[in-house]
């Protein structure tokens, strides 16, 4: 569709550090919206056509939870799903990039936003807060209630269409934009979280409390994935423990959670990232890739129950 004005009570893009008043004139404050929600989940809303909802999450940042989301969501695309992911991480919004997206153009329809498709046959796609910067190194300054407010609007209003996953890729620890997010998403049941934490012990400390702040909110673990489980040479490919190992599968027993695997470093994919060639093509050819796919067969298998 054309790209027009936001929904009522959104700026045309957001200018972080002001007044957050919408920028159509109509001077309504961003997030007037927030009791819409649940009204939203009951009228079906855009969620409504999404059979699986998933949340990534960390205790802490710099544990590769982007990247894992958006690997689990290619993984899913390769067992043949249709998937989105929602990237709600205002401190880093790092998806677009990383899926060379972040000059894309977000366009409206009747019914909300229409996320950017990443390939070719629109079987991933992609919303995410860094379409929404004017400036893309801006960060967002604002105060809890209005990211929250930010939050609970971009769940109801974007118009994902039938999806059998939506992976939402949320900001590090348990803060305030976490409680939103996850009450915002509660009247959809989503199918649980994956934990993400690396090898050390201070990191699976971290993921602990995100495992007491999942029981508080009543939201399913699906279980811990442990990234940068190792460090996988270019040359030789061998897999070296660059930290320590098996902290994450330790959590995953003591807390009586399913643990999914390992994901290794992948120097080769990192570098490919880093010079904007496409991930969908490189992802395959990593040695990131097969460990993926067994996490996938574990999301799968918690799904199918739940599959009507």
């Amino acid at each position: 569709g054309p790209r027009v004005g936001r929904p009522s009570g959104w700026p045309r893009r957001l200018s972080v550090s002001g007044s957050g008043r919408s920028q159509s004139g109509s001077g309504r404050e961003v997030g007037s919206g927030i009791m819409e929600v649940e009204e939203a989940a009951a009228e079906g809303g855009g969620l409504a056509g999404v059979r699986h909802i998933v949340l990534v999450l960390s205790g802490k940042g710099g544990v590769g939870k982007s990247t894992i989301s958006t690997e689990l969501a290619l993984a899913l695309r390769h067992a043949g799903k249709k998937v989105g992911i929602l990237d709600v991480d205002l401190c880093g919004p790092s998806i677009p990039r990383m899926l060379n997206m972040q000059d894309r153009d977000v366009h409206q329809c009747d019914s909300g936003w229409v996320p950017v498709f990443i390939d070719q046959d629109k079987s991933i796609s992609l919303m995410s807060i860094g379409f929404l910067l004017e400036k893309p190194d801006n960060a967002v300054v604002w105060r809890g209630p209005k990211k929250n407010a930010l939050i609970k609007q971009f769940i109801s209003d974007v118009a994902w269409g039938d999806l059998d996953f939506l992976i939402v890729d949320t900001p590090p620890g348990t803060s305030d934009e976490h409680i939103a997010t996850v009450e915002s998403l509660r009247p959809y049941r989503p199918l649980g979280a994956v934990l993400v934490t690396t090898p050390q012990a201070v990191s699976v400390g971290d993921v602990r409390r995100e495992l007491t702040f999942c029981k508080k909110m009543g939201l399913k673990v699906i279980g811990i994935v442990e990234n940068m489980s190792g460090f996988v040479c270019p040359h030789c490919s061998e897999c070296t423990n660059v930290f320590s190992k098996g902290g994450g599968q330790e959590l995953a027993q003591h807390a009586g959670v399913p643990f999914l695997g390992c994901v290794p470093l992948d120097p080769q994919l990192t570098r490919s990232l880093e010079e904007g060639r496409d991930f969908i093509q490189e992802f395959p050819k990593s040695s990131a890739f097969p460990a993926l796919l067994s996490i996938t067969q574990h999301i799968l298998s918690a799904a199918s129950p739940h599959s009507s």
